[in-house]
């Protein structure tokens, strides 16, 4: 990944998370959060990763509400940041979090474990 597409991919981190919360109306879309953007290097793609609250079906909703709006989100998009041409949009599930999440409960599991053992 160059500087380039770093630096671009932190524009539209910012500029995606007021797009989606303030401009985006859909009611399947819930509370989101963009946690990354990874930008090809040609600048032509984005990969963007979000996290959502809620259970398997509101994620699944999400996806498909924004899914939906690509079009509005990228018109968005190519007003506020200056390039010849606007980056296709792909949105996936950043799985970090609740692999972060499993990781914390098991060490808290082990511990527990340990100071039974302990006793």
């Amino acid at each position: 990944m160059s500087i380039r597409s770093k630096q671009v991919g932190e524009q539209m981190k910012k500029e995606l998370s007021d797009i989606i919360s303030r401009k985006l109306k859909d009611p399947r879309v819930g509370f989101v959060t963009v946690t990354d953007v990874e930008v090809s290097g040609d600048l032509q793609q984005a990969t963007v990763f979000i996290s959502v609250l809620g259970d398997d079906k509101k994620k699944e909703e999400t996806l498909i509400g924004l899914s939906k709006a690509k079009g509005f989100i990228r018109s968005e998009i190519g007003k506020r940041i200056r390039l010849r041409k606007t980056p296709e949009i792909f949105f996936e599930f950043d799985e970090s979090i609740d692999y972060g999440n499993r990781i914390e409960t098991l060490l808290n599991q082990i511990q527990r474990e340990e100071n039974k053992e302990d006793e």
